[in-house]
């Protein structure tokens, strides 16, 4: 017996070693063919317009091995590291104090926030960074409503936001109208349209959703090209007018707030307003979203995202439910994008493509669907890891999208995965058997 069954072990190593280097194999293999016309081969245009080209075919097998030994290292890491529950793998002290970290990370995370405009008074690009990512966020969370809770895979997202950035600065600039007034009509405007988008959606799910929703980014985005009596086409609208203080202008002359409040001018006043602008609004939509999702359409939203049938079957309208959840992601984009417009004092098409909306969906996929905290420190790491990476053009991308592979790989979840229910039993609730019996429940 004992022979035996280190035979049937020796076969099964075997067998798990020809399965990781087939592995390993096919991928190195994919890579090959994925980086040939992209490391491999090199084409510019020459001095006289023909096309020259150079080969570089020992960075393109370096990388390719780097692929074949990488899928091996992974594969057994996985096998070395998953029969073990993670759980009985940590210390019961180190998961006492990763629980804590975990409950202490908001608040100081909150508290950094709010003083990055003191600390960092003086370094305007840190300032500018910050108010990139508090953008992100804002967005992130806004989109989290419609993908993390309701389950509705939208790739058309930047279409509010475009709503939100051209409703402000076309009212402003034609009307007179300030930030203030302008804000909640940008996300009204943004909600109106977002049920014009979910009526044509409300019986697709799934792929179907995907295309009709990337279609719709792609309307607006051309309305707004073509439509140059109103938009001003490719040219965009500039001179936008920038937020006032109750008012009062960040301005350098007399009646501006720092000649009122006997201070000398500085133009870091008004970037330090726009911070805490876009922070106040970042923490609206937050608690707004908490909100939601312990009120009754909150839940309906998490019951539509686990399953539309058992949740039509429970006598929940999903026609309701499909419209608000588009609706109240489409207005906290409509602000992202008023805000968006004030930011910059210039708008174009340009600012609205495709891109965003995929950048703003991988902080909510990567953050964790459904995760606030998640969203915000992907928002954080991918807008600052963009930020670290810039001087390297050419590799910049490429460690993006290896690093987004490699947390898909162990978090497929996201950073912080959380698909628990808002309301559930905490307890166990323990039936007769009498009452369980035919005819009483």
């Amino acid at each position: 017996m004992t022979g035996a069954s280190t035979d049937l072990t020796q076969a099964s190593r075997r067998e798990g070693i020809a399965f990781i280097f087939k592995k390993a194999l096919i991928s190195a293999l994919v890579a090959l063919v994925l980086f040939a016309l992209m490391i491999g081969i090199r084409t510019e245009a020459g001095p006289t317009g023909q096309l020259i080209y150079w080969t570089r075919f020992g960075d393109l097998a370096t990388m390719v091995a780097i692929v074949f030994v990488g899928s091996i290292v992974v594969e057994l890491v996985r096998q070395w590291w998953g029969p073990t529950p993670i759980a009985s793998a940590v210390p019961a002290s180190a998961q006492r104090a990763l629980d804590f970290a975990g409950r202490a990370i908001p608040p100081v995370l909150l508290i950094f926030t709010f003083l990055v405009p003191v600390i960092f008074y003086d370094q305007r690009y840190i300032l500018d960074l910050g108010i990139l990512v508090l953008t992100y966020v804002m967005l992130g969370w806004g989109l989290n409503v419609v993908v993390g809770l309701a389950g509705l895979l939208d790739l058309g997202y930047v279409a509010f936001y475009a709503v939100g950035a051209y409703s402000y600065a076309l009212l402003s600039t034609n009307f007179g109208l300030s930030f203030w007034v302008c804000l909640p009509l940008a996300g009204i405007l943004a909600a109106f349209w977002g049920v014009l988008l979910g009526f044509p959606v409300l019986r697709l799910r799934g792929d179907y959703l995907a295309i009709v929703t990337l279609a719709f980014g792609e309307i607006i985005r051309l309305v707004i090209i073509n439509w140059q009596s109103l938009t001003g086409g490719p040219n965009g609208v500039s001179g936008i007018p920038r937020p006032s203080f109750f008012g009062i202008p960040l301005t350098p002359g007399d009646d501006g707030l720092a000649a009122k409040l006997g201070i000398e001018f500085s133009p870091t006043h008004r970037i330090v307003f726009l911070f805490y602008v876009i922070l106040a609004l970042a923490l609206l939509t937050n608690w707004v979203t908490i909100r939601l999702r312990r009120l009754p359409i909150g839940r309906a939203w998490e019951a539509l995202r686990e399953d539309e049938v058992a949740c039509r079957a429970l006598g929940i309208n999903t026609t309701t439910t499909k419209l608000t959840a588009f609706a109240t992601g489409a207005m906290f984009g409509g602000f992202a994008g008023a805000f968006f417009a004030t930011r910059q004092g210039f708008i174009s098409p340009e600012s609205f493509t495709f891109q965003e909306s995929a950048l703003v969906l991988a902080i909510v996929v990567l953050g964790g669907m459904g995760s606030q905290l998640g969203v915000a420190l992907a928002a954080l790491t991918l807008i600052g890891g963009f930020e670290l990476f810039r001087g390297f053009d050419q590799y910049r991308m490429l460690v993006f999208g290896m690093a987004m592979v490699f947390l898909m790989i162990w978090r497929p979840r996201g950073l912080i995965g959380h698909r628990a229910p808002t309301v559930f039993l905490r307890q166990s609730t323990v039936i007769s058997s009498e009452l369980a019996r035919e005819g009483r429940g």
